[in-house]
């Protein structure tokens, strides 16, 4: 009995690359981060009141706890905006693309992209660690429900102890707030160094990146040695960080395709 010799074809199967969701995660982050919670959203906030186009923001410094007690009772967010609570959500978006860009760039240099992803995470853990916006709120609705002076007054010490660390008014800031953006900025300096020399991303982004981070350094040079000046670097680097993170979700949304169709 003769058997028919029966050739079995398995079918083929699509394999997803891992890391296309990230990408796709991070592609969002990044829009997110330039068109909703864009970081220091407190001085654009400012900025805004000083020229008369909102109300009901402070145009002078806040620098005891009772004006900023004062101000998040009368309107919270406002009051949680210049505290910086934003720039947490920010700095949590930060987190989403400095993975995806890792997983973009970890065959173009492993170890530099290992370094400048850890130095970003710690820097931005560092920062969720100082600042102190929900803390200052929670004072402030205890102050308002507080039923006697000696309550009131361990209340507002409290404030201004968080103060004395951390005033986004002030023009020095916590020890924590400056490690945590050295650190961030560096990593993304790195980060732009790497994509200049892979093939994942153009010449433009890389170039942009590192005018971005490399200019938000110098932040600590003037800081340092021409106090006067300190703000400037953090305007003029803003452009090119808008533009940075544009163009790195372009990418990674086209990474993520690509990915899916392997």
């Amino acid at each position: 009995m003769n058997r028919e010799s029966v050739n079995h074809s398995s079918p083929t199967q699509t394999r997803t690359d891992p890391w296309s969701t990230l990408y796709k995660i991070g592609g969002i982050a990044a829009l997110l981060a330039v068109f909703v919670f864009r970081r220091n959203l407190g001085a654009e906030l400012s900025l805004l009141a000083v020229f008369g186009i909102i109300d009901g923001v402070p145009t002078t410094p806040l620098m005891t706890g009772i004006n900023w007690f004062k101000l998040l009772q009368d309107n919270w967010l406002v009051g949680l905006t210049l505290l910086n609570f934003f720039d947490l959500v920010e700095y949590a978006l930060l987190g989403l693309i400095f993975l995806a860009l890792y997983g973009a760039l970890r065959q173009t240099n492993r170890s530099a992209m290992v370094i400048a992803t850890t130095s970003g995470l710690v820097g931005i853990t560092v920062y969720f660690a100082s600042n102190q916006a929900l803390a200052m709120l929670a004072l402030s609705d205890r102050y308002a429900a507080a039923t006697s002076a000696a309550q009131r007054s361990i209340y507002l010490a409290a404030g201004e102890m968080l103060l004395a660390i951390t005033n986004p008014e002030s023009a020095h800031q916590g020890t924590g707030v400056y490690i945590s953006l050295f650190l961030v900025l560096l990593a993304g300096l790195m980060i732009s160094i790497v994509m200049l020399r892979s093939n994942i991303f153009n010449k433009a982004t890389a170039i942009t990146g590192i005018l971005a981070n490399g200019i938000g350094l110098c932040f600590f040079i003037t800081l340092a040695f021409l106090p006067a000046i300190y703000w400037i670097p953090h305007p003029v680097s803003a452009p090119f960080r808008v533009a940075w993170y544009f163009l790195i979700a372009l990418r990674l949304f086209k990474l993520g395709k690509k990915a899916e169709l392997k």
